[in-house]
């Protein structure tokens, strides 16, 4: 059995997982990426699947344990976003954000917790979002899905401890990479909002290309990876930890308005 220590870093082959997928080879770990398209990481080994489908999640990691023997770790970093008005947002759309960004992290927990718990241990790093705490106007629904990611993965956490396998989220702020490009823009009812839609939406998005390097990220994943014990959540940079803490202490209110002023 390779004695390599062995994760598994989805959306591998882009961003945030891209940069995940080099610095863990670069630190020695035995690298599998997992995407919906091909892609080739130097010294890591892919697999293509769609975390949506729980089937192909089931046999990726079957797969990962058959070669390497082991599963220590899983990165999950696989996710998609949409922007628009709520009220405007077909259901299809948000049906499928919530899909990609809470079941799919959730298919691929399921498909690697047994390896897990059999070897009794294991450690699920999901990467979540600062608007998983500070609900953004007009990404609704992105929103919605990180904040669900974090419930999920705090209660995950408490239910597998006993079998040795630890859960956190790390959530970044506004980070530079291809992810604000691929960003499904809905733009209905900017008309009935009277332009707020559109300038909201390129707020956040000037923000996120002078934002923090995905390398950045992947730096506390690592980081994190290598910890004896894990809090239940880290976040990314100073400035985003301030925002993070002050959204817990300050009255929703006061967090609702600032928001608004900032995006809507």
């Amino acid at each position: 059995m390779d004695e390599k220590r062995v994760c598994l870093i989805t959306g591998g082959t882009s961003g945030i997982g891209l940069a995940c997928a080099k610095a863990f080879a670069q630190a020695g770990w035995r690298v599998y990426t997992l995407a919906r398209r091909e892609g080739r990481v130097p010294a890591c080994a892919h697999i293509q699947a769609d975390v949506t489908d729980e089937s192909q999640c089931d046999g990726a990691v079957r797969k990962i344990v058959d070669e390497a023997g082991r599963l220590d770790l899983l990165v999950h970093c696989a996710g998609s976003g949409i922007s628009g008005a709520a009220e405007f947002t077909p259901m299809e759309q948000a049906a499928s954000q919530m899909a990609v960004n809470t079941l799919g992290a959730a298919n691929m927990a399921k498909a690697c917790l047994p390896a897990m718990r059999e070897s009794r241990h294991g450690r699920i790093i999901f990467i979540s979002s600062v608007a998983g705490v500070t609900p953004i106007p007009f990404q609704a629904w992105y929103s919605a899905s990180k904040a669900a990611l974090n419930s999920y993965a705090m209660a995950l956490g408490n239910e597998v401890r006993p079998f040795g396998v630890s859960v956190c989220v790390v959530m970044p702020g506004d980070t530079s990479t291809g992810f604000t490009d691929a960003r499904r823009k809905l733009t209905s009812g900017d008309d009935v909002y009277a332009g707020v839609i559109e300038r909201s939406v390129a707020k956040m998005e000037k923000d996120e290309r002078t934002g923090h390097p995905p390398e950045k990220v992947a730096a506390l994943v690592l980081k994190v990876a290598g910890k004896k014990r894990v809090a239940p959540q880290y976040t990314v940079g100073v400035g985003y930890k301030t925002l993070v803490a002050l959204a817990r202490i300050l009255p929703p209110g006061i967090c609702r308005y600032v928001l608004g002023k900032l995006y809507a």
